[in-house]
């Protein structure tokens, strides 16, 4: 709370200090203004004719005045409340001639006054007596919607609205309304269309006439077409004049019709769809209609001087004769007597329009489509018309930009000023985009960077730095450097945030230039880069914009619309001349317009009858600066009927008040001469009424609302923004009177060389950048001054971020410029425009030193910017001071203030180093000086003092030890006295690590540097310089490590003691001779070494990237390099150690051929999978799978070649086939032997698929050859000497045998699978791994506590590769991760319920990969159906096949047993305690032996592993029983089919079945039906149904369960017939199971017996579960032999 508040006795006492408005007529001495009583505190005024309105700060609205329309007897002497709206709360009042409006909060107005014309919007009425709602409707959206309304202004007969979308609506009569309308009045609110698509931020409203403030914002439509004509009058918008090393280009056409009407949103309005106006061409009929849109029905009667001269019989004689020239230019053709052209100028020009028109229109037939759309948009005019004078480019800062929006400045903007190689402006100003909180505009335009009012010199603002080279450090370019785009004309110069927007300017079909152009515009896309690569957007509503245009229409025969002409226009024109002046508010008399600059400069034009325009020139048409002293900054203005007010600052910070036009005398008298003022006039009262905040006028009457200085809190206010406001003013003529003509200068760029250059360009930037900002902030604090002034929405205060960076970003270019020596390359051409004692300089700053240097002149006034911080701090201070200092308020401006002092330090510091580094390098004399000076390098300190040795060196050499801001240079030579060194070495400070070392007992004091190639220790001179050196190496380190390389921000941990962290970021490029020469590295560092994340590159392509330990590669990462031979990359990804490939990992060969497995020392080493041959597609020439040994395949493995149609399955050596193997061909022949060097040699078997076998000697590729048996299938055998392949026929010497029938019973054939691998032998490699992840050298030797370790280590690694890799995990797979890192905990002997978790855990850890166990079993999985599939698919391997999976369950079993100890052994029982047991399968797990009554598990490896094994390795497995058992399921199928075609008491009783177990009747669908002998597939319906279920089970024991289940549904069957005691005999029995299994119809149900026998444990074989197996394999054997006649 406010202290002057706090002071006052009440609330009453406080308001009369503040908000107080005086009122007066005139400007003569004796004038003494009058005070308006009211109790609240006045926001804002309005005065009409002879009325007015007062808003107060409760938001009640009071008129004063004669008001007609109040139909009262007497007119009040005071302010009266209008009670109309006592209950709305209104924002805005607005006033026009005679009628009157308010804005409430919620965005509805209200109207009331003369109502004749249709001002108020209320029809029906000629006067309306009190506010009556007016409602705005756009009726284009569907609904409609009500528009929420910003602002109001009033005129004589119209009334214009601003939305809250910044559209402008109007209503009453006139073309001052500019709507596409001939019907007047106009009652209700309609939009204005012209101004659709722009960004209106104000309104204005004369007499007749109208003025919008309007930002740089193109409509969507327009940003999208090229044009280059005008859309009504058809005339070239541009002209271009070639010179001898140049182009002139100019867009001087003004339209007569005003601003053409889009013809998209012509199309789109339903009620206004006549057009803006259409010239009759002289083939028009005479009588027609040319349009109902005319000068004379909407503007006529607007003026003698205009009227007079109308001819109203044919609208034509009222346009103006553009004659075009010879170049394009558009110009007016003036009779002497006439200033108007005559009629047949007119004519002849109608015909020019229309002879052209049709030319275009043949032109486009017949060359329509020739060019690619894009050629036709992208040819356009890089200096266009919003670029000529004022190149706006799209900013990027901080703080500064919003780049959704154009910001070319004024898209209608004149180009007369011709682009030369020595005159072209440039503005490198960014635009900080928006109004504060209390802004009266509520927005503003868009952030670019604007670069105008600077002069290019001789083209050679922007040196491109492709050509220059290295640009000594600046980042200039952005990474999609501009500069690439190589430009040959001036078509694609422009860029393309610009190009994307405004098409105003465009030049299609214009092609050629002087290369000069060419080559000046390259460079001018460096400095532009650079401008715009570090910003970024800031939200619209913090400061006000300045790229703003002055928009005007309506009635001109007194010049009041500014465009040079007294034409009344139809539409909305830009005032073309005001749209680089950074107009901040309009306003308008009754015949005179007003436009206020950020500059404090008045622009007026119109009506000077009474001296309204105080300039003394007359009359004027176009915009002209008000004549005001020298150092008087106006802030605000007013306009009344026939005079000007103006609000100012002058010596002091009490603001003023200048009165220009019409004197107002008490006693008027009709003889008495009329009197006004020539310019404007100070009022001598205005000192005696208070510090004046805003201005008002209309009709003779003045107002003035004013506060008093209570407490210094107005005076503090008022003295910052007078402060800012002369900032600004200062900038701006530095800008305009130095920076512009140095920039202008042709030899700048040769006096400065090329890096300066650079570097001034840059300076001049940033400098443009913080201009803009303070003409923003001066207005912003203008807004607060007449917005309520609430302290929190002070920008300066609250964003401090925006003046931080601005004043930061300025403060760099300065210090660069300043240590390259730059402001002394600069003095000469300094001297050469400004004098020899740069008076001109010297004038600006203000500088009271005698005989100043020069060259402290410039740099002083580079850095006079930076001085105003200090004001900001000593005012905000000043502000605080206002406050109680327990408030608030209070802690908000010290927050605030503190921020600014410590920005001031940083300057001062930053400008002190700059010096500092500057005098070093002036007084260094080593040889590569050049290569160390670098702009944006400082130096800390340096050890020429001999603080700092070298330990071990020699004894002629001496060293130096430089360092700078980023970087500790080590200078050798022999001369240190003269600073000459032959060499020296370069450590980058972000990769310098220092340790201090010390020896008391040897007396040393020492620091060691440590570097990623060097280390080495150095001696320091003293304790205190040790300290020194320590501190300011590690504050260096520090303060690299916060900025970052490239500016990238680097997080690092800093250890407590203040030290910089050992761990960090960083990028280093290595240059020793070894491994890493000239690999760059970025990433993580430790201690000088890789550690952690990062980037290794080699200059031949390889590229790492992944993590490191120690300098080397350990952990995951990613390997790629190059092979020259092939032109190809080869690629690792996986796993290393020690800089070596180790563990698992894949490997793509550039040959084609895929490894992926596991690793040792950079060779393939344990369980890996090969694939070879054409770029190892599945389809690849081969495929092995199995165990390497350092490289080589050796161990159990299988190849599957596809090229031969060969799978060997067994033992390798030294990559080739060496001992047991199998080899399966894709005829289905079947081999097995012993295999050395790749061939099966000595003693094999040999099986073909018709059960013929040889067993004997073999030699190379399967040749029989020596000692051999052939057994036939029939049993017959061949005993002898075998020579031949077989196949292609045999020779033979031996013995024929066959047998007797007996005999030939008992003789044993050979089996396979004598020779094969044993399946304890397959696969060592993959558990080796598997043991290996938990953390055991061998199998079962380790502690499990540390398995568990990894699992939960390996789990969480794997869990963050896996984020980082695009195929994300799904919600459901993170959770069952982050469930299988809990372990699952039990104490002592597992019980029942530890055992029910563990079961889960399982089921769980082999469901995902990245789980020790998950892995094991997928890759289990993966060789088992490589081996078991395709040609492996043979049934010679089901037995081998069975063996595998029951070697995979006693192995995974004894995993699991370590993991939990606690489990008993394969086979043991764990007793369940609790009084019932689980229900389904876990029953079958209760002890199956009818003499044990305790119920609980069974533990065995099948019954715990198998339910997760079984299902993934099932189709391969039942593949092989089906093949095993083909013949015998061929006859029992037959059997099954001819059976099921008897009807069921007929099947019953072929069977045998007794009739007592024949159905009577049975239940379908809960209806009872008899048993006939036709029914068929009825009777034990719900036991053959069950008995299918046992083709979808996957499990033996869930097989088993399913038998189980049938036979007690026919027990229920049976029993439902003859009651509940009844006992089954197997007799009874066996014939009705049987009829079960036929009618259940399982095609391969021998392969599930065989299935269920071989993979369930012996102990559940016994008992009940056993004799039902047995019962349905004797069912299955019964049907192959039963006589189905």
């Amino acid at each position: 709370m406010l202290m002057e508040e706090q002071s006052s006795s009440g609330e009453d006492e406080g308001s009369r200090e503040k908000g107080v408005l005086y009122r007066w007529q005139g400007y003569f001495c004796g004038v003494t203004p009058e005070r308006l009583l009211l109790s609240r505190p006045v926001l804002h005024a309005a005065l009409g004719n002879l009325h007015g309105l007062l808003l107060t700060e409760d938001g009640h609205v009071y008129s004063f005045g004669e008001q007609p329309w109040k139909r009262v007897s007497s007119q009040p002497a005071g302010p009266v409340l209008e009670s109309a709206l006592k209950e709305h709360h209104v924002i805005s009042v607005s006033a026009g001639s005679y009628h009157s409006s308010a804005v409430t909060v919620d965005g509805l107005v209200h109207m009331w006054g003369e109502n004749s014309h249709g001002q108020c919007g209320i029809s029906g009425m000629e006067q309306v007596p009190n506010p009556t709602p007016v409602s705005v409707v756009d009726g284009e959206t569907h609904p409609p919607q009500q528009v929420q309304v910003l602002n109001v202004a009033c005129g004589a007969q119209h009334t214009l609205a601003l939305s809250r979308k910044h559209e402008v609506w109007a209503w009453g009569s006139g073309c001052q309304l500019g709507l596409v309308t001939s019907v007047f009045p106009v009652w209700t609110p309609q939009k204005v269309e012209h101004l659709v698509g722009r960004y209106v931020i104000q309104i204005a409203c004369g007499g007749f006439h109208s003025l919008a403030l309007v930002e740089f914002l193109p409509s969507p439509e327009a940003s999208q077409q090229t044009q280059d004509r005008c859309g009504q009058c058809k005339q070239s918008l541009f002209t271009m004049t070639e010179k001898d090393d140049h182009v002139i280009i100019s867009d001087e056409h003004y339209c007569p019709l005003g601003v053409e009407l889009a013809d998209t949103k012509q199309g789109q309005r339903s009620g206004q769809s006549s057009p803006a106006w259409t010239p009759k061409t002289k083939n028009s009929s005479p009588d027609s209609q040319v349009s109902p849109l005319t000068l004379n029905n909407i503007c006529a009667g607007q003026g003698s001087s205009f009227g007079s001269q109308q001819n109203t019989t044919s609208q034509e004689t009222q346009l103006l004769d553009l004659a075009v020239s010879e170049a394009g230019h558009v110009r007016l053709r003036r009779t002497d007597s006439n200033p108007y052209p005559d009629e047949q100028a007119l004519k002849d020009y109608l015909k020019r329009i229309s002879d052209q028109t049709l030319a275009e229109q043949a032109e486009a037939t017949s060359v329509g489509g020739s060019h690619p759309p894009s050629r036709q948009t992208s040819l356009t005019c890089p200096f266009r018309s919003d670029q000529s004078e004022e190149l706006t480019l799209r900013p990027s800062s901080p703080t500064l930009s919003r780049p959704d929006r154009i910001t070319a400045s004024a898209r209608q903007r004149s180009v007369s000023d011709t682009v030369t190689d020595r005159k072209r402006s440039l503005n490198l100003l960014p635009t900080l985009d928006s109004t504060s909180d209390d802004s009266s505009q509520h927005s503003s335009v868009d952030g670019g960077i604007c670069i105008s009012d600077l002069l290019i010199s001789n083209g050679c603002l922007f040196e491109s730095c492709e050509e220059g080279g290295d640009t000594a450090g600046m980042d200039f370019c952005p990474a999609n450097s501009l500069q690439s785009k190589k430009s040959i004309s001036l078509m694609d110069i422009t860029l393309e945030d610009t190009e994307a927007h405004d098409r105003r300017g465009s030049l299609p079909g214009f092609s050629p230039v002087s290369p000069s152009d060419s080559h000046r515009t390259n460079n001018m896309r460096a400095v532009v880069g650079a401008v715009t690569s570090t910003s970024t957007s800031e939200s619209r509503n913090i400061l006000p914009s300045l790229y703003t245009e002055v928009w005007s229409w309506g009635r001109g025969q007194e010049g009041q619309l500014g465009h040079g002409d007294y034409l009344p226009r139809l539409q909305p024109l830009c005032i073309k001349s005001l749209s680089k002046k950074e107009v901040v508010k309009i306003t308008a008399g009754a015949n005179h317009s007003l436009a206020l600059t950020a500059q404090c400069q008045v622009y007026s034009w119109g009506s000077d009858k009474f001296g309204q325009l105080g300039h003394m020139k007359g009359p004027c048409t176009v915009p002209n600066l008000t004549m005001i002293s020298d150092g008087i900054r106006v802030w605000d203005v007013a306009a009344g009927q026939t005079h000007t007010l103006l609000l100012a600052d002058g010596d002091c910070y009490q603001p003023i008040l200048y009165y220009s036009g019409e004197q107002v005398l008490e006693n008027t008298d009709s003889a008495h001469p009329l009197t006004y003022t020539q310019t404007p006039t100070l009022l001598p009262f205005c000192m005696n009424i208070g510090y004046v905040s805003r201005v008002f006028g209309g009709g003779l009457n003045c107002l003035a609302l004013a506060d008093q200085n209570a407490m210094g809190f107005i005076a503090t206010v008022h003295e910052l923004a007078s402060a800012e406001r002369k900032f600004y003013c200062i900038l701006s003529k530095v800008k305009r009177q130095i920076l512009s003509p140095l920039l202008a200068r042709a030899s700048l760029s040769s006096s400065l060389g090329q890096s300066s250059m650079l570097l001034f360009q840059e300076m001049v930037g940033s400098f443009s950048k913080l201009c803009h900002l303070t003409g923003q902030h001066s207005a912003s604090l203008t807004n607060f001054l007449q917005r309520g002034k609430a302290i929190k929405t002070l920008v300066l205060i609250k964003n401090t971020a925006i003046f931080i960076d601005t004043y930061k970003e300025y403060t760099d270019p300065v210090g660069n410029f300043l240590v390259m020596g730059g402001f002394q390359s600069l003095l000469k051409p300094s001297q050469e425009l400004f004098g020899k004692k740069l008076e001109l300089i010297q004038s600006l700053l203000e500088s009271k030193e005698k005989n100043p240097s020069p060259c402290d002149l410039l740099v002083n006034l580079f850095c006079m910017p930076l001085q105003h911080l200090h004001g900001y701090n000593r005012l905000l201070l000043k502000l605080a001071n206002c406050f109680e200092v327990n408030t608030e308020e209070y802690q908000w401006i010290q927050n605030g203030c503190s921020k600014y002092e410590a920005l001031a330090r940083f300057v001062s510091k930053q400008r002190k180093d700059a010096e500092a580094t500057f005098n070093f390098w002036k007084n260094f004399k080593g040889k590569n000086s050049e290569s160390l000076r670098k702009p944006s390098r400082r130096l800390v300190c340096e050890s020429s003092n001999k603080a700092l040795t070298l330990q071990n060196a020699g004894r002629f050499s001496a060293s130096w030890f430089i360092l700078f801001s980023d970087v500790l240079v080590h200078a050798q030579g022999t001369i240190p006295s003269k600073k000459l060194f032959s060499s020296h070495y370069i450590y980058p400070l972000a990769t310098l690590w220092v340790e201090p070392i010390s020896d008391e007992s040897l007396g040393i004091l020492a620091l060691k540097l440590t570097t990623p190639e060097d280390s080495f220790v150095v001696l320091v001179s003293s304790p205190l310089e040790k300290g020194k050196w320590l501190r300011a190496i590690n504050q260096a380190i520090e303060d690299v490590l916060a900025a970052g390389l490239n500016r990238r921000t680097h997080v690092s941990r800093s250890s407590q003691n203040g030290d910089p962290p050992v761990s960090r970021t960083a990028t280093y490029t290595f240059s020793k001779e070894g491994r890493l020469k000239d690999a760059s590295y970025e990433g993580r560092w430790l201690s000088g070494k890789p550690h952690g994340k990062g980037i290794l590159k080699w200059p031949d392509g390889t590229v790492y990237c992944g993590t490191f330990k120690n300098g080397l590669e350990d952990g995951f990462g990613d390997y790629m390099m190059p092979n020259t031979t092939l032109n190809k990359f080869e690629r690792y990804q996986g796993h290393w150690k020690e800089g070596k490939m180790h563990s698992f990992g894949t490997y793509w060969h550039a040959s084609g051929e895929v490894y992926e497995g596991s690793f040792r020392e950079n060779m393939r080493h344990g369980h890996g999978l090969l694939r070879s041959g054409k770029m190892a597609t599945p389809s690849s020439s081969s495929v092995f799978v199995g165990q390497w040994v350092q490289g080589k395949r050796t161990g159990y493995g299988v190849c599957d070649d596809f090229s031969r149609g060969e799978k060997y399955m067994g033992i390798w050596l030294d990559d080739q086939q060496h001992g047991d193997g199998v080899v399966i061909t894709q005829f289905g022949l079947y081999y097995e032997g012993n295999f050395s060097n790749n061939k099966m040699m000595g003693n094999g078997t040999l099986l073909c698929d018709d059960d013929t076998v040889f067993e004997g000697e073999f030699s190379e590729d399967w040749t029989l050859c020596g000692k051999g048996v052939l057994f036939m299938p029939n049993g017959d055998s061949l005993d002898g000497v075998f020579d031949g392949q077989w196949g292609s026929g045999l020779r033979v010497a031996g013995t024929f045998t066959k047998p007797f029938e007996f005999l030939r019973r008992e003789s044993k054939m050979p089996v396979a699978g004598q020779h094969a691998v044993p399946a304890e032998e397959k696969w060592k490699a993959v558990f080796e791994e598997c043991w290996g992840r938990l953390g055991c050298e061998t199998p079962g030797q380790g502690l499990y506590k540390k398995a568990w370790e990894n699992i939960a280590i390996s789990l969480t690694a794997r869990r963050r590769q896996q984020r980082n890799s695009p195929d994300e995990l799904s919600r459901s797979q993170t959770k069952m991760l982050e469930s299988l890192e809990v372990i699952p905990q039990h104490v002592g002997p597992v019980t029942a319920d530890s055992y029910n978790n563990i079961r889960r855990y399982l089921l769980k850890a082999c469901d995902t990969p990245l789980h020790p166990l998950g892995w094991l079993l997928e890759t289990l999985v993966t060789v088992y159906r490589m081996t078991y599939v395709g040609v492996g698919s043979n049934r010679r391997l089901l037995q081998q096949a069975v063996e595998e999976i029951q070697s995979y369950l006693t192995r995974i079993f004894q995993i699991v047993r370590f993991l939990f100890p606690g489990l008993p052994a394969d086979g043991g029982f764990i007793v369940d305690y609790s009084s019932s047991s689980d229900d389904g399968t876990d029953s079958l797990n209760n002890s199956t032996h009818s003499e044990t009554p305790q119920q609980g598990w069974l533990v065995s490896s099948s019954s715990l592993l198998l339910p997760v094994l079984l299902p993934r390795l099932y189709p391969p497995l039942f593949t092989l029983y089906t093949l095993e058992k083909e013949k015998e399921e061929e006859v029992y199928w037959t059997c099954v089919l001819r059976l099921n075609k008897q009807p069921d008491l007929a099947l019953l009783a072929f069977l045998g079945v007794q009739q007592k177990f024949w159905p009577v009747s049975i239940s379908v669908l809960g209806e009872i039906k008899q048993v006939l002998p036709s029914t068929k597939d009825a009777c034990f319906a719900t036991a053959v149904e069950t008995l299918q279920q046992i083709s979808t089970a996957f499990t033996p024991l869930e097989k088993l369960q399913v038998i189980q289940l049938t036979f007690e549904e026919v027990t229920q069957d049976v029993q439902a017939l003859l009651g509940l005691d009844f006992l089954w005999s197997m007799d009874d029995l066996f014939p009705i199971f049987l009829f079960v299994v036929l009618r259940a119809r399982i095609r391969n149900l021998g392969s599930e017996v065989s299935l269920i026998e071989d993979l369930t444990d012996s102990s559940l074989q016994l008992g009940q579960l056993g004799f039902m197996l047995t019962t349905l394999k004797a069912c299955y054997n019964q049907i192959q032999v039963e006589k189905t006649t």
